[in-house]
């Protein structure tokens, strides 16, 4: 852990200002004369809680996002690193899309729609265990509309992949349900293509996939499907292979010892907002947000925003029971001798103030 809360693991600061809105440009980054070196920008899209950012993690390895069941975990667009021989993928972890009620909620959409520009591929994902609904369509159409290239704009779907997430907790009938329904919103746009269900490993959905609907099978004409489960791995490695072989030749963006380009301060606050959306009641979560306020290493202040007084008796606990459990929680993820203190505020009404938002890092 850095003693600079500012500073990103392993980062360097001169990759964070390259390529318009996912920091890079068109001189950035450094190819260091290995011949044909590939990378490229992931833009990891879908509503809320269809697990983008436990995807992200998977593909990784390692944690570079929280994750919760709580819809609207990730208000930030976070980039982690994937660095194999000859390839860097960044794969960009979006807010999910939603229909707004807040400023906070509108700026969470920008987000996403920000994420779409100029980038390489887009993974769309879908929860097979909740029917195909309109915030699904809108991902979908979002997606394929951010797969354009050249002066005029042409569809470029092949940079468009369909993710149905949560292949573990859905059936076969389920599974094939979603793929279906979403190569349906597709279909209108030319060069829809193959519905890939390698992941499941299951015989008689492929023969399903493979003999009805009239779905497309060439690989090469547009968009892909894969059924996986992020929360498992299952799926993950066909669908990551996929995404690999998608991008273009290119520089590396960010040097090798560099996994997520989050600030450590802002890390740090996420892995408290974390724990307390592992604890609180169902009509906080979205009244609470969390910043570094003090960081002196090893010690860091992290102040807990709530919208009412009623709310800072929740978040505290009997006792300061919950506060006591989500500072022990958060100290295990850190390097040893961390000493995290939390102190819980009221502003209210912060998710309609945009200066707020724009304080908390949203």
């Amino acid at each position: 852990m850095d003693t600079n809360p500012d500073q990103t693991t392993g980062h360097d600061d001169g990759a964070s200002s390259d390529r318009s809105a996912h920091g890079r440009g068109a001189t950035g980054g450094e190819n260091r004369g290995e011949g044909s070196f590939r990378s490229g920008f992931v833009a990891v899209v879908g509503r809320p809680n269809v697990g983008k950012s436990t995807l992200v993690n998977q593909i990784l390895g390692t944690k570079v996002t929280i994750t919760s069941r709580r819809p609207n975990t990730t208000r930030r667009s976070v980039r982690g690193v994937l660095h194999r021989p000859g390839v860097q993928a960044v794969l960009v972890d979006t807010p999910g899309l939603h229909r707004p009620r807040s400023a906070l909620g509108r700026r969470l959409n920008e987000q996403v729609v920000e994420a779409l520009y100029d980038l390489d591929v887009v993974v769309a994902m879908l929860d097979a265990t909740a029917s195909l609904g309109p915030g699904d369509r809108l991902v979908l159409e979002r997606a394929a509309a951010s797969c354009a290239s050249g002066s005029n704009r042409e569809r470029d779907l092949r940079r468009l992949l369909v993710v149905v997430n949560k292949v573990d907790r859905a059936t076969s009938a389920e599974v094939l349900a979603q793929l279906s329904a979403a190569h349906e919103v597709l279909e209108g746009v030319k060069n829809v293509g193959t519905l890939d269900v390698s992941g499941m490993n299951d015989e008689v959905l492929r023969q399903g996939v493979s003999h009805e609907d009239g779905l497309e099978r060439e690989q090469d004409r547009g968009v892909e499907y894969f059924a996986v489960s992020a929360r498992s791995g299952r799926g993950v490695d066909e669908l990551l292979e996929a995404v690999l072989e998608r991008l273009p030749e290119g520089p590396r963006y960010f040097p090798d010892d560099m996994v997520s380009d989050v600030p450590e301060a802002f890390w740090v606050a996420e892995l408290v907002r974390e724990q307390l959306l592992a604890r609180v009641r169902d009509e906080l979560p979205h009244s609470i947000a969390c910043r570094v306020s003090e960081w002196e290493w090893p010690r860091v202040r992290v102040e807990i925003v709530v919208e009412r007084e009623s709310q800072k008796g929740i978040v505290i606990g009997r006792g300061g029971e919950v506060l006591k459990a989500v500072g022990t929680a958060v100290r295990e993820q850190l390097p040893p001798g961390a000493f995290v203190e939390l102190y819980v505020c009221v502003e209210k009404h912060w998710q309609e103030n945009p200066e707020a938002i724009e304080r908390f890092g949203y």
